[in-house]
């Protein structure tokens, strides 16, 4: 199979056939892509294309399409619906993805488009998945499942998971429950096979199965499914009744959103914003953390400022400032990124004692081996064996301490419940470069005795 690949050419093309209005060659072209890349398409045309384009397109094509557009273009081809099509469209979604949709439509006519949903089964399950908060597990899974009774036997399971299937795209597993629907195990389809048809479930059902809370936040869930390996989970309630599932599908999309936060926290970006957002908005996203690095840079002139009368006197302590800040942000967002990514990743173990004294010997050896290049550089460079000494000394200080605060801080963010992924960028950056530049003086001024 080809990767699809959007060219201008080609959407120049599915213009022009919008543009006459030419639907047979536009259904001839949409019929042999994915959805994804339908999706990709619609992201680029104008809103009066796209809607005209899912319009076009059967329902059972355009539902999926729908999941994997920008938020922005699918607001507003779903302003340009009726509540009717948007209903349809619905019908052919898993419950999880159609409630996801209903959650972004305006209030005033989300029960319009409920109503006209005509499974009436798949609304009512839309309308109990709207009741969950979206962060958390019970806000991520979908309602479709194979479920079957303890005290059923073997035929009869077999003709309930019959009809049960026939909603259900894809049958990761099958849950057993007791009469009051809480979950107690999970059917093997092999022992289904072999046992005797007049067996009872009970007797044959394996009564170990890994599930989740619907309050359990959608982070932990990607946890368990990951250590687990598992391609689905079930979802039980406060009481440990099934109410759903978590696929895989969705879980890759937590962790795709997890990191992309994490990420745009560590360079400094405190909303979650992406490239095509207005200015106002990237800008109120960048701004405080760029504040922070000027309160950051005015701090470090002022301690600067400080040894005024050092720095006239021994000018080459000047020049190793920049290298000085540098190394101290290297080490430190080093440092973090580590720690933070242990924490995302569950697998930090000992106490925090344990983790500053390793990192302190860590960053003892690495300061020990750059002092020494930078001494003989320093000292063969301008031939002062003390001045360079002093700013070695100083660089290996402030290694540690940089390594150190790199280390504690997303460790005493996450104990006090804050993401620790916000310690990997500026913040870490400016507070080392103005402890690293007091530290650098400060020994400078120790070793050479002004």
């Amino acid at each position: 199979m080809t990767p699809f690949k959007l060219t201008e050419e080609l959407l120049t093309t599915i213009e022009q056939h919008i543009e006459n209005q030419d639907n047979t060659a536009l259904h001839t072209m949409m019929a042999d892509y994915h959805y994804a890349d339908i999706a990709e398409v619609i992201n680029e045309l104008d809103e009066d294309q796209a809607t005209y384009l899912i319009k076009l397109l059967e329902s059972e094509q355009t539902s999926d399409v729908l999941t994997e557009l920008d938020e922005d273009v699918r607001e507003a081809i779903l302003g340009n619906l009726s509540s009717k099509e948007i209903a349809v469209e619905l019908e052919e979604l898993d419950t999880d993805d159609a409630a996801d949709i209903v959650g972004e439509l305006p209030k005033d006519i989300v029960q319009e488009v409920i109503s006209e949903i005509s499974d009436r089964k798949h609304a009512r399950d839309i309308v109990d998945l709207l009741r969950y908060d979206e962060n958390s597990a019970g806000g991520l899974m979908a309602k479709e499942l194979v479920k079957v009774n303890e005290n059923w036997n073997v035929l009869n399971c077999v003709k309930e998971m019959r009809q049960q299937a026939e909603s259900v795209t894809r049958v990761h597993s099958i849950y057993v429950v007791d009469d009051e629907g809480i979950l107690k195990g999970r059917l093997s389809l092999k022992d289904l096979l072999t046992a005797s048809m007049t067996a009872h479930i009970r007797d044959v059902y394996i009564p170990k199965v890994d599930s989740v809370n619907v309050n359990e936040k959608p982070e932990e869930v990607a946890k368990i499914m990951s250590k687990y390996d598992l391609e689905a989970i079930p979802v039980v309630d406060e009481i440990g009744r099934l109410v759903g599932r978590i696929t895989i599908d969705d879980i890759v999309d937590v962790i795709r959103e997890e990191a992309e936060k994490d990420y745009q926290l560590a360079a400094g970006i405190s909303q979650d914003v992406e490239a095509d957002d207005s200015i106002w908005d990237l800008t109120r996203a960048r701004l405080p953390w760029l504040f922070l690095g000027l309160i950051g840079g005015v701090g470090a002139a002022g301690i600067m400022g400080g040894f005024e009368s050092m720095i006239s006197k021994h000018a080459i302590l000047f020049f190793f400032t920049p290298l000085i800040a540098a190394m101290a942000g290297n080490v430190g967002v080093q440092s973090s990124a580590i720690i933070v990514q242990g924490l995302a990743n569950d697998d930090l173990k000992g106490s925090i004692s344990d983790r500053l004294i390793k990192e302190l010997l860590l960053a003892t050896l690495n300061g020990l081996i750059l002092a020494a290049v930078l001494l003989l550089f320093t000292w063969a460079w301008k031939g002062d064996f003390p001045t360079a000494l002093a700013i070695s000394i100083s660089l290996i200080a402030v290694i540690i301490v940089a390594g150190i605060i790199g280390t504690f801080i997303p460790l005493f963010l996450h104990k006090r419940g804050i993401d620790p992924a916000i310690a990997t960028g500026p913040f870490i950056t400016t507070s080392n470069d103005i402890f690293g530049i007091l530290i650098y003086f400060w020994i400078a001024k120790s070793v050479l005795g002004i």
